[in-house]
């Protein structure tokens, strides 16, 4: 027999905090743009992130990608902080108490709200030691100079900070392969750093993506 009484009183279950008619609000008199926590946004126009590829190039050369992945590790460190308090506030329990598809689910729709792209995490390799990220129409990487080397460098800093914190674990992070060297989609592998040390030299020799995956996951048995 239904319980008329428990029924009435279940608290709804809550909607998708990252829906973007909801979460994005902004004036546009003003100019301003937040959440909806009321935490200030910034837009980054495509001129101000081809600008800062191209000074970071001039100014440090092949050192640009270190400096672009310590600033993607920054703004990752941010971005989860944030991200966990606000769903810790908006659902009530700690982002660790999370269901683990409620929080693929949220991560991607935040991703996505945010104007990163779309992403997917894949899980296939977990009991491995790896995690693999998938980035599809990164804002940042069409904004890079095109056709020369890998350049989610930001996205790569931003995985990594995001997932150590998530794991408690210092994880490194790299890309197999990129949207400005042609590919479909970014590819990142994220795993301790003595682990992945291979990665570099595999790509050097050709190696796919899921070669490399397999490479790792052997070197671990």
């Amino acid at each position: 027999m239904i319980d008329v009484k428990a029924l009435i009183s279940a608290q709804p279950s809550k909607g998708n905090y990252f829906a973007p008619d909801i979460y994005l609000q902004g004036d546009n008199e003003f100019g301003l743009l937040e959440n909806r926590s009321g935490a200030r946004l910034i837009a980054l126009p495509d001129t101000l992130i081809r600008g800062l590829f191209t000074a970071l190039d001039s100014e440090l050369g092949i050192g640009a990608g270190v400096a672009l992945t310590a600033c993607g590790k920054t703004w990752g460190s941010a971005f989860y902080k944030r991200f966990a308090d606000e769903l810790q506030e908006y659902y009530g329990k700690p982002i660790q108490a999370m269901e683990m598809v409620e929080f693929l689910q949220t991560f991607k729709q935040c991703w996505k709200t945010h104007g990163y792209g779309l992403v997917e995490i894949d899980l296939k390799y977990y009991q491995n030691g790896f995690i693999g990220a998938e980035v599809v129409n990164s804002p940042f990487i069409a904004c890079a100079p095109q056709g020369k080397n890998p350049m989610g460098f930001l996205e790569a800093g931003i995985l990594a900070a995001f997932f150590s914190q998530l794991t408690g674990e210092n994880l490194h992070c790299e890309q197999t392969t990129c949207e400005s060297l042609g590919a479909e989609k970014n590819l990142f592998i994220l795993g301790l750093k003595e682990r992945l040390k291979p990665v570099s030299a595999w790509l050097t020799e050709g190696h796919d993506h899921a070669t490399i995956m397999e490479l790792l996951c052997r070197q671990q048995g």
